[in-house]
């Protein structure tokens, strides 16, 4: 029996496969989203940068002010989750907001960022994978080797129902999580450093988020914040899910709030207490020297547990990293699948926006984003680069800076959706689907200004590459090519332009 679902548009007559319908509840859902967030490798890679080079012993506070933008986004982005149901997530909000050539302008670019995001986690995946292998087992591994084994799972998890990838992820997120919460309980217990107790008015005061760190030269308040902000990418994928699960009107809106202030609240408490426990001044000492940074999360877990659990965490530093990839890849391999399966092209179409007769897996799409992957690593290792600095630097840029952009056009979608379009009365609303998006969507545009201005340092090393030049360009580039597309179906094929964004999954009242 198969679990594919075929239905036919009305305005082409072309058939569309669906995704596996009821495959993965709200605890599914919450684990693929806050596992793109990846806790173990946001915490211990971009707390001591903010720490180091940003706002100091103030980086708590940073990531506070993120969790309060971010979930004034969450608001009004749930809210329309509860209206459209649609695998392309931005691709289809954008499009119904602010209308379809800024819909598949958005789309594109989102695309991208996804697609990027599995290349640049599998370089830090192989990095912490080299430096295990290295310090446990005295084993030199190539980093090609890890890398190339990270991007078959994920091809090979991603062929099947996605409620395997769910628990898959699960697995690693609820360890990864046990770990950060051990090292944090430790200084929790024991009240903080000795000298300085929790440092509360230093290290949570939202004032201080926007200081830069004291008496460190070049230090900027907009690079702690911007790693703040990084931290999050990946949680808005719930909406994508939403074909898939059980209940989407109810799951997605509920994950997506969940994942935000979850994430968020935990991300303050973990880096609070990883300061707390080091002291603030000796904190902002050890993240200046990359040699040392990920002491400020080591010293406090060794120290109270003992060397075994140094290698327990470097080992949950390599599946939170892995984990993270994995959903990536579902992540872009869904929204290949969306812009295939809009019938922009019969040839797409009947290939990436294919689902498989028995998972209900977007399994086409995802060979040809194991396929661009694999030429991305490839293109890397034998230019001689860097998996941490260049592969995972470089595309993580990359597409933080395109996904940033498309959030906050989300935002004002969500305005345009409820007050110019008047969609669903019952649903507007003052502050969730006006004011909350609309400084939601501020707060993002501030962020990609941060982005703009610390880009040399957020880079590090390889500021100088080639592709850390072109990267504004290469996102200027496909947004315009993607509304040049849009423009060229309005005038050329209006029936297909009207498909651009407006494949949803038809369950559009919201369940009681």
């Amino acid at each position: 029996m198969t679990d594919q679902v075929v239905s036919r548009d009305e305005n082409t007559g072309d058939s569309v496969q669906r995704l596996k319908r009821n495959a993965v509840g709200t605890v599914g859902v919450i684990f693929m989203a806050v596992a793109t967030a990846a806790p173990i490798t946001a915490m211990v890679g971009n707390v001591p940068i903010a720490v180091g080079f940003g706002n100091g012993s103030h980086a708590p506070a940073g990531y506070l002010v993120a969790t309060i933008v971010l979930g004034l986004f969450a608001i009004g982005y749930a809210t329309m989750a509860k209206h459209i149901t649609a695998t392309g997530a931005f691709y289809g909000y954008i499009s119904h907001g602010l209308g379809k050539v800024l819909g598949m302008a958005s789309g594109l670019i989102i695309t991208m960022a996804y697609i990027v995001f599995e290349g640049s986690l599998i370089g830090i995946f192989s990095y912490f994978f080299a430096d295990f292998a290295s310090s446990v087992f005295g084993i030199t591994v190539n980093w090609l080797i890890p890398a190339l084994l990270m991007l078959v799972l994920n091809c090979v998890l991603t062929y099947f129902d996605v409620n395997l990838t769910a628990k898959v992820l699960g697995v690693f997120l609820i360890t990864e999580i046990i770990m950060l919460s051990l090292g944090a309980l430790a200084v929790l217990f024991r009240g903080g450093n000795p000298e300085t107790g929790f440092a509360v008015a230093e290290t949570l005061n939202p004032v201080g988020a926007f200081t830069p760190a004291a008496g460190i030269v070049g230090a900027s308040a907009g690079l702690g914040l911007f790693f703040a902000f990084w931290s999050w990418v990946g949680f808005e994928s719930t909406a994508m899910y939403g074909e898939e699960s059980k209940d989407p009107k109810r799951i997605i809106p509920r994950a997506t709030m969940i994942a935000v202030l979850g994430v968020g609240l935990f991300y303050v408490f973990i880096s609070w207490m990883a300061i707390a426990g080091t002291g603030p001044a000796k904190s902002v000492e050890l993240a200046q020297d990359s040699a040392t940074a990920g002491n400020i999360f080591f010293d406090p877990v060794e120290s109270t547990y003992g060397a075994w659990a140094i290698t327990v965490f470097k080992l949950l530093l390599v599946t939170g990293s892995f984990a993270c990839g994995m959903a990536f890849h579902n992540c872009a391999s869904r929204y290949l699948y969306a812009l295939g399966r809009e019938g922009l092209s019969k040839g797409l179409q009947k290939t990436i926006g294919a689902t498989h007769p028995t998972h209900g897996s977007p399994h086409i799409a995802s060979f040809v984003q194991t396929g661009i992957t694999l030429v991305l690593i490839l293109a890397f290792f034998f230019a001689g680069m860097d998996p941490y600095v260049h592969l995972y630097g470089l595309l993580a840029i990359l597409g933080t800076m395109a996904i940033m952009i498309v959030q906050s056009l989300c935002a004002f979608a969500v305005i345009a959706y409820f007050h110019f379009h008047k969609n669903h009365p019952s649903s507007a609303h003052w502050f969730k689907t006006f004011l909350a998006p609309l400084l939601g969507g501020i707060g993002m545009l501030y962020v990609v200004f941060l982005l703009w201005q610390h880009k040399d340092a957020a880079a590090g090393a390889a500021s100088g590459t080639l592709l850390f030049k072109l990267t504004p360009w290469i996102v200027v580039g496909l947004f315009a090519f993607g509304a040049a597309m849009a423009l060229y179906f309005k005038y050329r094929d209006p029936a297909r332009y009207e498909l651009i964004g407006r494949i949803i999954y038809e369950d559009s009242e919201v369940r009681d």
